[in-house]
């Protein structure tokens, strides 16, 4: 029992090292789940018209992407009816209203000499969507990385620069009343180049309210509260590193707290005070969740049950699937179960690397979420890397199960035409290392079947192909309608079959930032 009791705590301290969670200032307790989930949610009933996948639960197939099978895409009772594809949807684009907003990924962005910005579509039609403007203030041509945002209460769009992972500097707010054509307001800090504002970024998001923009750097782990009274003078009133390396956050609808990603967890924190406007703001750290189950956790999406407080957060890597978290207590967070596709569980690691390789480094990983409300709500929406676009029927807690997936036409062949998609970059390297702990982990648990593993495409090690696009967007809700990009395909309206989803009266699709 002893030995047990010391293997455990070896093994919870090295969790937290990997995290890089940087100790409390407070008393906060640091909880850490050794558990690896090994069930896979229920797979959709596909109904007619679809094109269903042709093996496991969101899966490529090797025979698929070496056929040309997967250039026809593969669909489950949700089916693309517009888009408009450009030069790639960048990773993060957002939705506000009739229009859309496609991020830019530098320096590929900067090919596009007619509009290397930020491009602004006007969705008013669904089936033909239209650029109305190109955003090219210093911040949207930097490269947005995961930071584009929208605040609806304020009627707000902003970014950071973020070239290559992490930025610093430069930040761009726009009305966006009239979203086709966004109106800077910040013409000074920000977005003149000898007006830099002191920040580290990777990601970023509004509270709730609009009144605050929260920047957070991924090394070193700098969080950045930016006070939006004014959004023609944004000043930093706060500033500090909460963890080593820090990625995206999810807030409470009141503000008051933060789910603020870390390596391998999140880590709870009361922002009340930035939020009041406190002379000399504190920041406690309420609670700290480590897992060893996924790698680089994205975001939080909070919602309720029963006016009860719960996160939705996924993992980009490690195959992490999205955790569901009852957050009612802060001070001690419960992890109540994962949401996981056949290709993600324990023992199909080497069907998984069989089909990724050539790839590149993001396989089939969830990144981020949509609700389709914040109270109660009843379907969620994720990207999920090769694996498309997938939604959930999350009413009841206990039977939470897959209704739908789209996964877009791959795009094989086809890089020197989408320079702003990140695939397209990061393909000059075929081997999915985002899949790479799960793979040495199964090996070591002697699930790895080599026969598999070793399949035809385990050569393609250097400049991989477009086999299967990169889906990282949060699909946001525009009634039975999902908006979202993914890298290679750009910008696509997705129409659910009314068979399996009915939008609630009081739909507001949430992202949680």
């Amino acid at each position: 029992m002893v030995s047990r009791r010391i293997r455990t705590a070896a093994a919870a301290i090295a969790v937290a090292l990997c995290a890089g969670v940087m100790p409390a200032a407070t008393q906060a307790e640091t909880f850490t789940s050794m558990d690896i989930g090994s069930t896979a949610v229920p797979r959709a009933d596909c109904g007619p018209g679809s094109s269903p996948e042709t093996g496991l639960q969101g899966d490529v197939p090797t025979e698929d992407r070496n056929s040309g099978r997967s250039t026809l895409g593969y669909s489950c009772n949700l089916f693309q009816i517009g888009g408009l594809q450009e030069q790639g949807g960048g990773i993060l684009s957002v939705t506000y209203d009739h229009c859309s907003y496609t991020s830019t990924f530098f320096p590929g962005n900067l090919l596009d000499p007619a509009a290397p910005g930020v491009h602004v579509l006007d969705v008013s039609d669904p089936a033909n969507p239209v650029r109305t403007a190109s955003l090219d203030e210093p911040a949207m041509l930097g490269g947005t990385w995961e930071s584009l945002k929208v605040n609806e209460e304020r009627k707000l769009l902003a970014a950071t620069a973020v070239p290559v992972a992490m930025g610093t500097g430069y930040f761009s707010v726009y009305d966006i009343s009239d979203c086709a054509h966004p109106r800077l307001l910040n013409a000074g800090v920000g977005t003149n180049l000898t007006m830099p504002l002191p920040f580290l970024s990777h990601e970023g998001g509004f509270s709730p309210d609009g009144m605050t923009y929260w920047v957070s750097g991924v090394g070193p782990g700098v969080l950045s509260a930016i006070d939006l009274a004014d959004p023609a003078n944004p000043r930093i009133i706060w500033q500090s590193v909460q963890a080593l390396t820090e990625h995206g956050f999810g807030i409470s609808p009141d503000g008051n707290t933060m789910y603020l990603s870390v390596q391998t967890g999140i880590n709870i924190l009361d922002i009340s005070a930035i939020q009041r406007r406190d002379p000399y703001p504190a920041v406690p750290q309420l609670a700290t969740q480590l897992w060893a189950d996924g790698l680089f956790n994205q975001h939080s999406v909070p919602v309720t049950y029963g006016g009860r407080p719960h996160i939705f957060t996924p993992d980009e890597a490690g195959s992490g699937g999205v955790k569901l978290i009852d957050v009612a207590d802060p001070r001690n967070p419960r992890i109540l179960r994962t949401l996981k596709l056949e290709v993600n569980l324990p023992g199909n690691i080497d069907d998984q690397w069989r089909s990724a390789m050539g790839g590149s480094a993001y396989s089939y990983d969830s990144h981020y979420c949509a609700a389709d409300r914040i109270d109660d709500p009843t379907a969620l929406a994720c990207s999920w890397g090769q694996g498309g676009i997938r939604v959930f029927d999350v009413r009841s807690l206990a039977d939470i199960r897959e209704i739908a997936y789209y996964n877009p036409p791959a795009q094989t062949g086809r890089q020197a035409l989408l320079p702003n998609s990140p695939h397209v970059l990061s393909s000059n390297l075929g081997v999915p290392l985002f899949g790479l702990v799960p793979l040495v982990r199964d090996a070591l648990q002697g699930r790895i079947d080599p026969n598999v593993l070793f399949g035809p495409r385990m050569s393609q090690t250097v400049f991989g192909d477009l086999s299967a696009d990169w889906c990282l967007s949060p699909p946001e809700w525009h009634g039975s309608q999902l908006w979202t990009t993914c890298s290679d395909n750009g910008f696509m309206v997705l129409q659910l079959d009314p068979a399996v989803y009915s939008p609630p009266a009081n739909q507001d699709s949430t992202i949680g930032s």
